[in-house]
């Protein structure tokens, strides 16, 4: 097995991939809560959670914090998605007990102090303006919660300016409780290091985590029609976001769907591509996308055109998804495309942060976690039957459609009806 994997007796989990050749350490630990887990109101807290662990701890100031991973040299962030908030740094293999020191102070011990919640807020905010003001950026949310209208996993991880504004002290405190357990939480490392040491590096420095089982999820139930949301804006360019309900993290055939992917829009080549951008020049981007979840996934295309192009492109998008399901891809297109995805795999674990990030995420969230070896096998395995059935079950879906641009729900809803 290239990975190796100790439970604590208080319910963490340590993964580690050790790789000989490197001097450096990526290490991450990991929490099963992100936007998926709040309430309308909570809307934004996993995020706001994220920036306040930075904000202090009773025996660290913020500046401190910054300070010590300056002084070692360190990579030092985190981020938050949909199912998981992750806080990372990436050390000289000899710092690694630093790291897991002061990452675990921030996470344990965050002070979460009312007047930084009051700054944070401000910082978040200002997040959210920025995102609202990039449209290309805007458009994956509003088609999430389009897709999903009425269960958690469609909220934005950004929050509103409502929820963030109302965050504070007790709330951080109660959402902290709640979901920042040991049950919860990952440590996840690839480089240079040594399971056992970072076996016993985390259970003496995460001992203070509050213990308590995993989380649980409701299901994300798909939509029983088609689907349309409008953010009527005066904009020069409409942005597009249309596709269905996808497969989830641990479906056998999620191999074959990156397959589809791939060739539908995943590069230059891709079918999107060529008809849409090279032969017909109505757009600068077009590509497609596929998310997984643990209980569901997303499968869609983004497209950004001029206002008057966008029913014509969406048109397009769709006599797609029908010459996929009525004459399947070619062999060639079938080859190129599995090439692709091993190349882009193999480069992508060059780097031990994604290595990292590959075993945190999988372990976070149940999902399958397979050798390089193992996952050149699935996709090799892909055949055009395969195709033809996966295309047949996701993309007869019902349509979600966002758009975003000059124009009213009444102008575009025939497009979905």
């Amino acid at each position: 097995m290239f990975y190796r994997r100790t439970e604590l007796d208080n319910g963490i989990t340590v993964l580690t991939e050790s790789i000989d050749s490197v001097r450096s350490v990526a290490l991450g630990i990991w929490f099963s809560v992100g936007s998926r887990d709040e309430t309308p109101a909570e809307a934004g807290m996993s995020h706001f959670m994220e920036h306040m662990m930075f904000k202090g701890t009773p025996t660290r100031s913020a500046s401190q914090i910054s300070e010590e991973f300056d002084r070692i040299g360190a990579e030092l962030n985190a981020f938050t998605s949909k199912e998981y908030t992750c806080y990372y740094s990436r050390v000289i293999d000899e710092h690694l007990p630093t790291a897991v020191e002061i990452l675990s102070d921030m996470v344990c011990h965050a002070s979460l102090a009312d007047e930084a919640c009051v700054k944070e807020r401000e910082v978040v905010i200002e997040e959210i303006a920025r995102m609202e003001d990039t449209p290309d950026d805007r458009i994956h949310e509003l088609f999430a919660r389009t897709l999903w209208p009425e269960h958690p996993i469609g909220l934005p991880i950004l929050g509103s300016r409502e929820t963030v504004g109302s965050f504070d002290h007790s709330q951080s405190v109660a959402f902290r409780t709640r979901h920042y357990l040991t049950g919860n939480c990952v440590v996840a490392a690839a480089g240079s290091l040594d399971h056992d040491a970072l076996v016993e590096l985390a259970r003496t420095h995460l001992a203070d985590l509050p213990v308590g089982p995993r989380s649980e999820r409701p299901e994300a139930a798909s939509p029983s029609t088609g689907r349309l949301t409008v953010l009527e804006k005066d904009t020069e360019q409409a942005h597009i976001c249309y596709g269905v309900t996808g497969l989830s993290a641990r479906d056998h055939d999620r191999f074959t769907l990156a397959v589809l992917d791939n060739v539908l829009g995943g590069g230059m080549s891709s079918r999107l591509f060529q008809e849409i951008r090279e032969k017909k020049g109505l757009v600068y981007s077009v590509y497609s996308f596929n998310a997984h979840f643990q209980d569901t996934g997303q499968f869609a295309v983004y497209a950004g055109t001029r206002p008057s192009n966008a029913e014509e492109v969406v048109r397009l998008i769709q006599d797609e998804f029908a010459n996929v399901l009525r004459s399947g891809l070619t062999d060639e297109e079938i080859a190129r495309s599995k090439e692709s995805i091993k190349g882009h795999l193999v480069l992508s674990l060059e780097h031990t942060r994604n290595r990292m990030t590959r075993l945190g995420k999988n372990a976070v969230t149940d999902g399958e976690l397979l050798s390089v070896d193992e996952i050149v096998e699935r996709v090799d395995s892909v055949t055009s039957e395969n195709l033809r059935k996966v295309a047949a079950e996701v993309l007869t879906g019902d349509r979600v459609l966002a758009m975003i641009g000059p124009f009213s729900t009444s102008d575009v809803k025939h497009l979905v009806a």
